[in-house]
């Protein structure tokens, strides 16, 4: 009888288990599976780098410009995606900054950059995170891998539109 109770309740535990979100595994995602494949070409394009110093006086006036305008700000989501547990490399677009210097809601996007010195990708390649803990202001000029659940949906901030969001659960140097 002993055994049969035994072996029960190890089953209703693996199947709690086995269901529950603490369970959920981890994907490994990248930017291009944040387009749906049916999506029409996307036309925003990371700004080629300068080597004619000449014109640097032209472009850092530029930028303190109006902010360039977001090419695709409703671009389409994959909408499977609601819900996953993600890990996502990226860099890290400051929006709001803690007393101590530490960033705690920020848009992750593919290239470093973006939204700040060049126009804002298309918004199925902007994740808008929050996150408690933060990153050190000091750190932004590397990448990072952001892990935790990723919701599928517009939000808007003063520099872009994202479609999706994420309460980081993990931020780390992205490493190879």
């Amino acid at each position: 009888m002993r055994r049969l109770l035994f072996a029960l309740l190890l089953s209703c535990t693996t199947a709690l288990w086995t269901t529950s979100p603490l369970a959920a595994e981890l994907r490994e995602l990248t930017w291009s599976e944040m387009v749906p494949a049916d999506a029409p070409p996307q036309t925003a394009q990371p700004a080629a780098p300068m080597h004619d110093l000449s014109q640097l006086a032209d472009a850092l006036a530029a930028e303190s410009g109006p902010a360039a305008a977001q090419q695709s700000p409703a671009a389409p989501v994959v909408k499977a995606l609601d819900g996953q547990q993600v890990k996502l490399p990226g860099y890290i677009v400051p929006l709001d900054v803690t007393e101590e210097g530490r960033v705690t809601e920020f848009l992750l996007v593919p290239y470093f950059g973006a939204c700040i010195h060049v126009p804002p990708p298309p918004s199925n390649q902007i994740v808008h995170v929050t996150s408690e803990l933060g990153v050190l202001m000091d750190a932004l000029y590397q990448p990072f891998w952001i892990e935790g659940p990723l919701k599928v949906g517009q939000i808007s901030s003063e520099l872009a539109e994202a479609g999706y969001q994420m309460q980081a659960e993990k931020i780390y140097p992205y490493e190879m």
